[in-house]
C-alpha cells in the first residue's frame, strides 16, 4: 500500500504530480467536498502534508495526525506552521529554500525598474491608441533613471544579496538592514531602517518576516520621501498596507512595485487604481524552471522522511 499524502495546495507542475500519484497515495484537501469527513476516516493514516508557505497548516490539523512524520512546505515561508510544536513532535518541516532566490530577485529588479520607467504606464498608452492621439513627447511624464539610484535592502539573506549583485551592475549604491551585520557583505550596513529609508532612493524588501510585521509604517515611508520608491518581494504583513495606501493617494512616495500583500489576495482598491504602482498577484517564483525544482525539492524531502532519513531541507530536525 502506498503512504498516504495530504496535499493542502497544488503543484503547477505536472512532471511533479505525476511522480507524487506514482510514489503516493495523494489526496488534495483543497478539492474534498467533506474534508472533516475525509478527516474523520483518514486522519490516522497521514504520514506527509504538501503545503505552501502562505498556506502552512494549522495547529488543530497538525495534531489530527499522529502518523505524520514531514511537513513539505513548497516554498520558504514557514511562518505558517507552528515550528516549535513540529520540533516537540520531532516533526520534519522542510522548505524549498535558495530554488526561488534567482527569480525573486529578478522580480524585484524588474518591477524597481519598471516602475521608475513606467513601463505600464507606457505599454496602455500604446494599447489605447493614445499615442496617435497625443503623439507629442509631452504627453507621457518623463521617468526616473534606475542605473545609479541608492537602493535600501531589507533582508541580506539569499534573496538580498541576489538582489544586490544585480543592482551594483547597474552601478547603484547599496546599503543594508537585517538583525546583525553580515561579515561576508561589502555592503554599508544601517541598524536602524528609517535611517536607510531616508538614504535611499529605493528600499526593496527581502525579509524572510517569520516575526516581523508592520516594520514599513509612515515614519519610513516619510523617511523614504516623495521621490522614493518601494518594492515588495517578501511578505505584505512587512507594510502597513493602510500607512502605504495613504502615502500613495498623498503622493508622499513616488511608486510601489507590489508582488505581496496582507490579506491576499484582497488588494485596496486604492492602491489597485494608482498608476505609481506596480502589482502582481504573489508570482515572483512563478517560472517553469523554479517550480520544477520546488517541486523536486518536495519530493526529495516527503522520500527523505518516509525512509526514515532527516530530509536534507528540514528547519527542525
Amino acid at each position: 500500500m502506498k503512504p498516504l499524502v495530504l496535499q493542502l495546495n497544488p503543484i503547477l507542475v505536472p512532471a511533479i504530480n505525476q511522480q507524487l500519484a506514482s510514489l503516493y497515495e495523494v489526496h488534495r484537501y483543497y478539492e474534498l467536498k467533506n474534508p472533516q469527513a475525509w478527516l474523520d476516516e483518514n486522519a490516522q493514516a497521514v504520514q506527509a502534508v504538501i503545503t505552501g508557505g502562505h498556506t502552512g497548516i494549522s495547529r488543530a490539523l497538525l495534531e489530527r495526525l499522529p502518523a505524520l512524520r514531514v511537513v513539505a512546505v513548497n516554498g520558504v515561508g514557514t511562518d505558517a506552521v507552528d515550528l516549535a510544536y513540529c520540533r516537540e513532535r520531532g516533526l520534519a518541516v522542510t522548505a524549498t529554500l535558495g530554488a526561488l532566490t534567482e527569480d525573486v530577485a529578478d522580480m524585484a529588479i524588474g518591477m524597481l525598474i519598471s516602475i521608475c520607467r513606467q513601463f505600464g504606464g507606457g505599454d496602455r498608452f500604446v494599447r489605447d491608441g493614445l499615442w496617435e492621439r497625443f503623439p507629442q513627447p509631452s504627453a507621457i511624464p518623463l521617468g526616473r533613471r534606475f542605473s545609479g539610484m541608492r537602493v535600501g535592502i531589507v533582508g541580506m539573506g539569499r534573496v538580498g544579496r541576489a538582489v544586490a549583485q544585480r543592482a551594483a551592475a547597474f552601478g547603484c549604491p547599496l546599503a543594508y538592514t537585517d538583525l546583525r551585520p553580515m561579515d561576508d557583505v561589502p555592503h554599508r550596513f544601517v541598524a536602524d531602517l528609517v535611517a536607510l529609508a531616508r538614504e535611499s532612493d529605493a528600499l526593496v524588501l527581502s525579509a524572510a518576516a517569520d516575526s516581523a510585521q508592520g516594520i514599513v509604517n509612515a515614519q519610513v515611508l516619510d523617511a523614504l520621501g516623495p521621490e522614493g520608491f518601494l518594492v515588495n518581494v517578501a511578505r505584505g504583513r512587512l507594510v502597513d498596507e493602510a500607512a502605504l495606501t495613504e502615502a500613495i493617494v498623498a503622493g508622499r512616495i513616488a511608486g510601489a512595485g507590489l508582488d505581496v500583500f496582507v490579506d491576499e489576495p484582497h488588494v485596496p482598491l486604492a492602491l489597485r487604481g494608482s498608476e505609481r504602482v506596480l502589482l502582481q498577484a504573489h508570482r515572483a517564483s512563478a517560472t517553469w524552471e523554479t517550480r520544477a525544482a520546488m517541486g523536486q525539492m518536495v519530493l526529495d524531502s516527503v522520500a527523505q522522511a518516509l525512509s526514515g532519513q532527516r530530509p536534507v531541507m528540514s528547519l527542525t530536525t
